[in-house]
């Protein structure tokens, strides 16, 4: 009985010494590969598995090895500790990816559209009366940059962009605007304007001209109007009242111009003060009022009318002042209240940034986007 046993398993080592990998066997495909049926390989193979039966050999003890061959190796890879952290890892791959796929979708759709002309390309700033002069009466004008595209247009730039030419006085580089959609007189005629535009867009360039709405001239009709006090001209400017003794004023705060000493300016006519963030040549306009963003709107539509691309709006921080009129603060608080005559002396927290300026803002480009519905005419 012994001596079977021992033949038996001499048999059974034998016949599986051919399939044993010792982890360098560089053709396992030939090793694996099935004899020809009816050969002899083959009966002492059906012999042999006769001869040792069908049992499955026990893996309890058994660890994974270097080199051990595929079917051991699905034997290890089908249990539950090995099949389940693969599972778990393939899904989530898989989610992986689909939340980034997801994450980009998202991304390319609320992402702004690819860069404009006014982002995409260089622009090139005019001073109008320093630029070239078409007749010779020692101002440049519009006539004179229409005779230039054709330079412009080498410099590979993309946009023209204008400076004040409103009618203006020469105070503070002609920000002190008389009319806004009149041309002053130096630089040409609405015409030549309107010219100007043709022969840019004929030239696969945009315009932008400069625009100012914080303030006014002192010459400007609306500014007359107000100090008479006139209908709803009345409170198109701050006005408020203020102390006048022997021509010397006492403001009714310490706030300060941009250019320096009160931003307070008393006037005979109407006998109260007007507030001006610049020179006193320039009121500021009330834009708590209605009436005036009106105004300032149907000013914007009628240079889009014209054919207008943009605007460079300047100033804006201006727009609005708080309400309370309260002193802002100084930089140095020990300095006497009196000395304290620059700009740069006090914070500006109630004459700029105020609430209720980003509103205005958005109320501009509300009106662009009006107009930008025409293909290839966005403003």
């Amino acid at each position: 009985m012994a001596e079977e046993k021992s033949k038996r398993g001499s048999i059974g080592m034998s016949l599986k010494g051919c399939q044993t990998n010792n982890g360098f066997v560089q053709n396992e495909d030939i090793l694996e590969k099935d004899p020809d049926p009816g050969s002899p390989g083959d009966s002492r193979q059906h012999s042999a598995v006769s001869i040792l039966g069908p049992e499955e050999p026990d893996l309890k003890d058994i660890q994974p090895y270097a080199g051990m061959p595929k079917e051991v190796l699905f034997r290890f890879s089908s249990q539950a500790r090995y099949r389940v952290p693969r599972e778990i890892l393939f899904w989530l791959t898989v989610t992986s990816v689909l939340v980034l796929i997801g994450a980009t979708i998202a991304i390319i759709a609320i992402s702004p559209k690819c860069l404009d002309w006014w982002q995409a390309g260089p622009m090139y700033q005019i001073y109008p009366r320093s630029f070239k002069d078409s007749n010779k009466d020692g101002n440049g004008d519009l006539k004179g940059i229409q005779d230039k595209l054709d330079y412009i247009t080498t410099l590979n730039v993309k946009t023209v962009w204008i400076t004040s030419f409103y009618k203006s006085t020469l105070k503070d580089f002609r920000h002190g605007i008389e009319d806004f959609r009149e041309i002053d007189p130096i630089f040409g005629t609405m015409k030549d304007f309107e010219n100007l535009v043709a022969a840019i867009h004929d030239k696969g360039l945009k315009l932008i001209i400069d625009f100012i709405p914080n303030h006014t001239s002192d010459k400007h009709a609306w500014f007359q109007l107000s100090r008479n006090r006139t209908g709803k001209y009345t409170d198109y400017y701050i006005w408020h009242d203020c102390v006048q003794e022997n021509g010397i004023t006492t403001p009714p705060n310490n706030w300060l111009s941009v250019y320096g000493n009160s931003s307070w300016h008393f006037d005979e006519i109407r006998n109260q003060c007007y507030f001006h963030q610049f020179t006193k040549e320039q009121p500021d306009l009330n834009f708590r009022n209605p009436d005036v963003q009106e105004e300032i709107k149907e000013i914007i539509q009628f240079w889009l009318a014209k054919g207008v691309d943009g605007f460079s709006f300047e100033a804006v921080k201006f727009l609005l002042e708080a309400e309370h009129l309260r002193n802002e603060i100084q930089v140095i608080k020990t300095q006497i209240p009196d000395t304290v005559t620059q700009y740069s002396e006090l914070y500006h927290d109630f004459t700029t940034m105020q609430v209720g300026m980003h509103d205005i803002v958005r109320n501009f480009r509300y009106i662009m986007d009006q107009y930008s519905t025409e293909p290839g005419r966005y403003r």
